[in-house]
This record gives C-alpha cells, sequence and structure tokens, in this order.
C-alpha cells in the first residue's frame, strides 16, 4: 500500500464506518526487541523496524524506501542485526515491503493478554488503531546510517488502521478462506504463536473514501509526537478532548488522576511502562474525530 499523501479535508469529516473507539498501539524496535529507535529519515519518512522474533521472516526479505532494510538496520545497530535474522513484520501496512499474495491488504495480529484487553475492551469493526514508536532522527555519514548526534528519543505516531474485518486466526480454514494471509506471521505461525490469536484487517478507506483505511504516515511532523519536547518519551502531550475531567473519556490503563496534570495549559499524560494496547471509546466526542482529520491533512 502506498504511503499516505497529503490531501485537502474539511474539518467536519467523519470516519467511515463510524468511528467508536481510538486505539494507541505501541510496536516496532523498543529497548528490549531491537534496542534502538527507529529512524526518522533525512526527509522526513517514518521506518518502522519490525521486532526481531522466530516467528518471522528474515530482515533482508524487507524492503523500504531507503532501500534494503537490513543494510540500514545493520548501520543502526552496530551489525547486531542483519539479513538473516528473523523479524515479525506486524503491523503489516505497505505493500511494497515484500512481494504479495493476490488479493493482499494491510493488517495487524495479536494475541494472549494484549488480544484479551482488546476484546475486553470491544474493539471490533470501525475502530481505529493509531501505531506509535521509539523514534528518533537518522542521517547518512561516510555512507552509513547513524542516529543524528544530540536528537532526541521520542515516542511518534507512526501509522494508523481502521477495522474492517476480525478474523480468528486459529481457525483451522482460516489460510483457505483467506489466501492473502498464508505468509502473516500470524497466519503461518499459528500453532506456536499463542492464544487468542486475531488479525485485524485494515479498511480500504475512510473519511468517505478521501484516505486510505491503513497505511504509514508520509513524514514525519511536529504534530506526530506524542512525548513532552525535553522529557523522557513516556510523558506524552495529547490533545484537550482526551482529558478525563472535562470530557468524561477513559483511556485504559490510565484511570489514576495522578497520570494527567496541565502545565503551561498543555494537557500532559504520564503512560504505563511497556503497555500495547491503550484503548479509549471516542463515539460521542466530535473533537477526537476533528483531530484524527488533522493528522491525515
Amino acid at each position: 500500500m502506498p504511503r499516505y499523501h497529503r490531501s485537502r479535508a474539511r474539518a467536519n469529516d467523519r470516519l467511515t464506518p463510524p468511528l467508536m473507539k481510538i486505539i494507541f498501539s505501541r510496536k516496532g524496535f523498543d529497548s528490549q526487541y531491537g534496542g534502538v529507535p527507529s529512524p526518522i529519515l533525512p526527509d522526513g519518512t517514518l521506518l518502522p523496524l519490525p521486532i526481531p522474533s522466530t516467528q518471522g521472516r528474515p530482515l533482508g526479505d524487507i524492503q523500504s524506501s531507503a532501500g534494503p532494510l537490513h543494510m540500514l538496520v545493520s548501520d543502526l545497530t552496530g551489525g547486531k542485526i542483519g539479513p538473516d535474522t528473523l523479524v515479525h513484520l506486524d503491523p503489516d501496512l505497505q505493500s511494497p515491503a515484500i512481494p504479495r499474495l493476490a488479493g493482499w491488504q494491510p493488517s495487524l495480529g495479536q494475541v494472549a493478554a494484549a488480544q484479551g484487553h482488546l476484546a475486553r475492551q470491544g474493539v471490533g469493526e470501525g475502530d481505529l488503531f493509531l501505531f506509535f514508536g521509539w523514534y528518533r532522527q537518522a542521517e547518512v555519514i561516510g555512507g552509513r546510517w547513524r542516529y543524528v548526534p544530540g536528537s532526541p528519543d521520542i515516542h511518534s505516531l507512526f501509522g494508523w488502521l481502521q477495522i474492517a474485518a476480525v478474523i480468528d486466526a486459529c481457525a483451522p480454514d482460516c489460510a483457505q478462506r483467506y489466501p492473502w494471509l498464508e505468509d502473516h506471521p500470524h497466519v503461518a505461525f499459528s500453532d506456536t504463536i499463542g492464544k487468542s490469536n486475531t488479525i485485524y484487517v485494515g479498511a480500504k478507506s475512510m473519511l468517505g473514501g478521501r484516505f486510505p483505511g491503513a497505511g504509514v504516515f508520509a513524514h514525519w511532523t511536529e504534530r506526530l509526537q506524542l512525548t513532552v519536547p525535553g522529557r523522557s518519551r513516556s510523558l506524552w502531550r495529547v490533545p484537550d478532548w482526551m482529558d478525563p475531567d472535562t470530557s468524561g473519556l477513559k483511556l485504559s490503563y490510565h484511570n489514576a488522576a495522578s497520570r494527567w496534570s496541565r502545565l503551561d495549559g498543555t494537557l500532559h499524560l504520564q503512560t504505563v511502562g511497556k503497555g500495547q494496547e491503550f484503548v479509549m471509546d471516542t463515539a460521542t466526542s466530535a473533537a477526537a474525530q476533528d483531530w484524527l482529520v488533522s493528522l491525515m491533512q
């Protein structure tokens, strides 16, 4: 799927089908899996790095806008991760990354406790994943990739997926019913990947067809940054519509009032450590949907 490019949209547009819940979903390299940030390239491209996993494919199979992905990753990890390292390509949002089976669609797999949380929160068709991860500016010096000296470590949004269908990846006939998912890690490794194995399939479009239903933001901008500038990446600046005191909305795992604060009129959130899926029901919030439109513009 091509990366999203800017398009004009009216502020009163609404997501189609109607948005019910937003899921802030942490994905990509972290301090435990991969050990380094995903890079923001010099042209602003966000390049999410799939985590190392035995339930995956060789990193050398994957292409990126910067060329073979393993070359960049090898430079940034000091050679610790290379073309033979197996990685878990999930969420799978960009068609050119690997050769595709006919009928491919963007998708996300989830299992175990994280999937249990999504199920308890009632996540399903029409809800929207906003993917975030650990990012840092990168550059090429002397033909090798490195992180820009002094550049900050941040949490940044990098992609999205509005749910069109929810699939039981453990069903015996899953690969037969959805042949384009045959090489998805949650199908290829369904016998060992874990309990409650589930795949969320992306919608073809949203906002009345103005935007793809899933993808990676084409270029990094400050509005995608979650981390409060100059602070640890787990302290976020978030839009006012998320304030539980004024909106009545609740973000899962973040009910404690001590996690929410204001400084100079800006709403801050101290996020929980290593959480994967934070869910907020936004069905009553027009401001939430307007904020999403602003991210897409």
